[in-house]
């Protein structure tokens, strides 16, 4: 009798931590930071209500902590490199970079909320934005800067590896964002796996296709930019020496 009324042993202080994470994912996820409550989550965590605060302080903590959690278990998954090495074309690389990109905001888990909690920031930001661009954001840019410098050529300038950057990214966060209108105008677009490598594959094909113009164009600037100070150069009259301007005294 004694051992049926003795109740379970409460749950580990780190288990509770990691369901409050967990929870705090789904809610953040589906209502935003601002319309989440603190008891919704230690509803759904099976968690007293005075948990987040033990734990982490406030909700914006517990938030940053998401946030965190979710990117690093998404990039675990899927890597920026895909497991192709580091000596490879770069136009392997670019591939690998947009197919993890995709797969990580389509992922359909159950429990894959990275995407739909980055869209809300983008959205709706919040404080945190500013380490998410320290922490995660910024270093895959550099990742992506690396590649597009490499595709462009011999000593690209600054703005053109940043704006074929952008269009690399926003091409994959258009399907993201506008996904309920695209699945609208064509309903057999599901984004599965499967849709998503040829997604992937499409926008590798065009963005190597942009960035080949975009270095050919700079190149024929270039040659431009040379034959005119080459020809200027030949115009330019000689300069007179001294003797000839005392002969002609």
């Amino acid at each position: 009798m004694a051992a049926a009324r003795k109740s379970k042993p409460e749950p580990s202080a780190a288990k509770t931590r990691l369901a409050l994470i967990e929870a705090g994912g789904a809610v953040f996820a589906e209502v935003g930071f601002h319309n989440t409550t603190v008891r919704e989550i230690c509803r759904r965590a099976g968690a007293n209500i005075a948990a987040v605060h033990y734990h982490f302080g406030d909700k914006d903590a517990l938030y940053r902590e998401v946030l965190a959690y979710f990117q690093a278990r998404a990039l675990q998954k899927f890597p920026l490199d895909m497991g192709v090495r580091p000596g490879a074309p770069a136009a392997e690389r670019l591939r690998a970079f947009v197919r993890s990109f995709l797969l990580r905001i389509f992922d359909h888990s159950s429990d894959a909320w990275h995407g739909k909690l980055i869209s809300r920031e983008m959205i709706d930001p919040t404080s945190a934005l500013d380490a998410i661009v320290v922490e995660r954001i910024r270093p895959q840019a550099r990742h992506l800067g690396g590649i597009v410098r490499e595709l462009l050529g011999v000593d690209p300038d600054a703005e053109t590896v940043r704006l074929c950057s952008f269009s690399v990214v926003s091409q994959c966060l258009f399907y993201h964002h506008c996904q309920p209108v695209v699945c609208r105008l064509f309903p057999e677009q599901k984004f599965s796996p499967e849709q998503v490598e040829k997604l992937a594959d499409h926008i590798t094909s065009f963005s190597l296709a942009a960035i080949k113009a975009c270095s050919r164009r700079a190149n024929e600037a270039e040659r431009k930019r040379a034959d005119k100070s080459s020809s200027a150069s030949r115009r330019r009259p000689p300069a007179k020496s001294r003797t000839t301007r005392r002969a002609s005294r």
